[in-house]
């Protein structure tokens, strides 16, 4: 992922609401959200070049999100895809912390990353260039390609985005919250839709051209052979049900396909 905003034990009926973009070259094939044959307890798109994934689901409840960290200057020729690091921490039996500190002790060989763990009960993130473990407090959060909450204008935007929609969502169990429902998760995606990019004074510096940052400092990116190619909202309620809704965009930024998945951890 390159854009991810969450709100983590804010709203009483949603311990977990995320809505997060994933940014990549166009020409690299990867799968929508599916329940993968050869780890049938995993919920999560896949990067057909290296076999990874960018953020998934397991049966058993846990949640993970991988982001890059932009600087060129910690290329590494060579290393391991990150999306690895997706799969370990879903199939990981330990508890969310553990995880963690266990992924920043051997994070060395891999590209500079933030990833996001979630057990049902705890949520943290590891920071590879830090090497700090943040275990989360209730609260609205984002992450980009930077350390969590760097305040990026795009992160700004989208957080700010998600906890006024919080604020106005029904708690309620009625047909009334199943409607606040369905209309959570299309102001979410429309957060991530957003193409504005920030004004030249605002841009970060993250050792790309002036260009780049530009096109980057969208929430939503459209720049030559590099964009958005899709976009995610995962809502978790008090019953520990799950919905996760993605859509795929094409080269056009236009809608190729979207997938709904519903589940209970079991």
């Amino acid at each position: 992922m390159c854009l991810v905003v969450f709100a983590w034990r804010v709203h009483p009926r949603y311990p977990l609401v995320l809505a997060a973009n994933r940014d990549e070259f166009l020409a690299r094939p990867a799968a929508p959200a599916h329940w993968w044959t050869d780890a049938p307890e995993l919920l999560a798109g896949r990067d057909l070049e290296a076999g990874g994934s960018w953020m998934g689901l397991s049966r058993g409840g846990r949640f993970a999100a991988l982001t890059n960290y932009r600087d060129p200057c910690r290329h590494l020729a060579g290393a391991p895809s990150r999306g690895a690091l997706v799969r370990s921490a879903l199939e990981d039996a330990r508890d969310a912390a553990s995880c963690l500190h266990d992924l920043a002790a051997h994070a060395k060989p891999y590209a500079a990353f933030n990833l996001l763990v979630g057990d049902g009960e705890r949520l943290g993130v590891l920071e590879s260039t830090t090497g700090s473990v943040h275990m989360l407090r209730p609260g609205v959060y984002g992450l980009s390609n930077h350390l969590l909450d760097t305040p990026w204008p795009k992160l700004v935007k989208a957080r700010a985005g998600l906890a006024q929609q919080l604020a106005g969502l029904a708690t309620g169990t009625d047909a009334h919250a199943a409607g606040s429902e369905d209309a959570l998760v299309d102001a979410l995606l429309a957060l991530m839709r957003d193409p504005t990019p920030a004004a030249d004074p605002h841009l970060p510096a993250t050792g790309v051209s002036l260009e780049w940052e530009r096109w980057l400092s969208s929430a939503f990116i459209r720049a030559p052979g590099y964009g958005t190619r899709c976009s995610s909202v995962v809502l978790r309620d008090h019953t520990a049900h799950t919905r996760f809704v993605e859509w795929t965009w094409d080269a056009h930024g236009e809608l190729r396909s979207q997938v709904e998945h519903r589940f209970r951890p079991g």
